[in-house]
């Protein structure tokens, strides 16, 4: 977490700026879905930088501190965090932007003025595209660009509405910004792997056209601007519109397969590959029973399944070999593919997991890992199906898997105690994420506890 440094602006006297904003962001940010400490409430705010981008638009780091540690099986929460906001200051707010408002200040130097998220106002999100396409430094903030591109001007923006952890901009279905709401030091690997494919070569992953970051306190990708595949949908749409209609999705998922081996394939081209002994192999399967144990603590439903569980993590953990290690896409399943028509398949969002700290989302892991959670998105969608078709399901395992092993030579189901191991950890995640979230869901993760601790 980056340590807390004097307030940086370009204009206004902002040094006083969290006096305005604490009582309201006390109130707003606690309700954000990419507010990530849910549970704890916030303690103390401090400011990391302050840069007026114009007037009335500024930029914030805001680190929070917490009244409370995270819970004993979430090691990856820390005591503070550090988010990107982007707020408006009007004298009234027009009703337009009714949606985008954090409350009206009643002191310090905003006192009797409106703030707002600018990320909704459209003359706001223009002006960030305008720095993106004139690279150059404001404060402490970074703008480049790919020179290689062209981004033309007055493309109109549009916020998308989905739930995620991060904030997205359309730009005239041309290019999405994605904006990182919380920020941890070091380049974010959804900017470090797809340029490092492009360079590869690989045309599976649109490429960074540009990207912010600030080189304060420590260096921090803020955002990244890509093309925008219009008229694409993510594969989850595509896979819940096969279940409605009975159809089989074998296919979809064969070149699925496919496209994932492509990526893997580059990205141990473009980075070092790490080779998996038995001290490795054990390291990862101490790992894996680490968080089982822990998520049994905080859900007593998988407590019973525990035995049957760590069995799949003491089998990798007798491996002599596992194979190599490399970077990989870390959070892969079928939202983060997209597919326009027959057209081929492209993979987005390589943040990996925004809950795991960025050295270890950066970490080389087996590529079994993508597999695993790909297989265990292929059973959500059949659960989402009514009647529920878990042959469906078990099609498109083993047409994904066919696919990967027709592109790369290396069929994952070749690998049994690895692969098993990754989808049961991927299962105890879901556990914890579905009982903390989504307890309608958390039936759709345990039915694979069930069949994976029986294995």
């Amino acid at each position: 977490m980056p340590k807390a440094a004097p307030p940086r602006t370009t204009g206004l006297p902002l040094t006083r700026l969290l006096t305005s904003l604490a009582p309201l962001l006390h109130e707003w940010l606690p309700r954000q879905r990419w507010f990530a400490g849910k549970g704890r409430p916030v303690a103390d705010f401090a400011l990391l930088t302050a840069t007026e981008l114009l007037p009335g638009f500024l930029h914030l780091l805001l680190r929070t501190e917490h009244s409370a540690p995270p819970p004993p099986h979430d090691g990856a929460a820390p005591p503070a965090d550090c988010y990107q906001l982007l707020i408006g200051v009007r004298d009234q707010l027009p009703p337009r932007l009714a949606p985008a408002l954090i409350g009206r200040a009643s002191q310090g130097p905003l006192a009797g003025r409106t703030v707002y998220d600018a990320l909704q106002d459209p003359q706001s999100a223009g002006l960030l595209l305008e720095r993106l396409r004139n690279p150059g430094a404001v404060g402490p903030l970074c703008f480049e660009r790919d020179p290689k591109v062209t981004v033309p001007p007055g493309l109109v923006p549009r916020l998308l509405g989905v739930e995620q952890s991060n904030s997205s901009l359309v730009y005239g279905d041309t290019f999405i910004l994605k904006v990182f709401r919380r920020v941890q030091p070091g380049v974010n690997p959804d900017l470090e792997l797809p340029w490092a494919l492009a360079r590869q070569g690989c045309d599976r992953v649109p490429a960074p056209a540009a990207w912010f970051r600030t080189a304060e306190p420590q260096e921090t990708t803020l955002g990244v601007l890509q093309p925008y595949l219009r008229g694409a949908d993510d594969g989850w749409t595509l896979a819940l519109a096969s279940l409605a209609d009975k159809r089989a999705f074998t296919d979809e998922a064969y070149e699925l397969g496919r496209a994932t081996a492509d990526v893997h394939l580059a990205l141990a081209d473009a980075f070092p590959t790490v080779s998996l002994g038995r001290p490795q192999t054990a390291l990862i399967a101490a790992a894996m029973t680490e968080r089982l144990d822990a998520t049994a603590q905080a859900v007593p439903a998988l407590a019973p399944y525990v035995p049957g569980l760590r069995a799949a993590f003491d089998a990798v953990a007798g491996l002599d070999s596992a194979g190599t290690a490399q970077r990989v896409h870390g959070d892969l399943h079928l939202g983060q593919a997209l597919r326009a028509g027959t057209g081929p398949w492209s993979v987005i969002d390589f943040e990996g997991e925004p809950s795991r700290p960025l050295a270890e989302r950066r970490r080389p892991q087996p590529p079994v890992r993508d597999v695993a959670g790909m297989l265990r998105s292929f059973d959500y969608a059949s659960c989402s199906a009514r009647p529920v078709n878990p042959a469906w399901a078990g099609e498109c395992r083993a047409a994904y898997c066919a696919g990967y092993a027709a592109r790369s030579g290396r069929d994952p189901r070749e690998s049994p105690e690895l692969l098993r191991a990754y989808e049961t950890d991927k299962a105890v995640y879901e556990v914890l994420y579905e009982a903390r979230h989504r307890p309608d869901w958390l039936p759709v993760p345990m039915a694979a506890i069930d069949r994976l601790a029986g294995a």
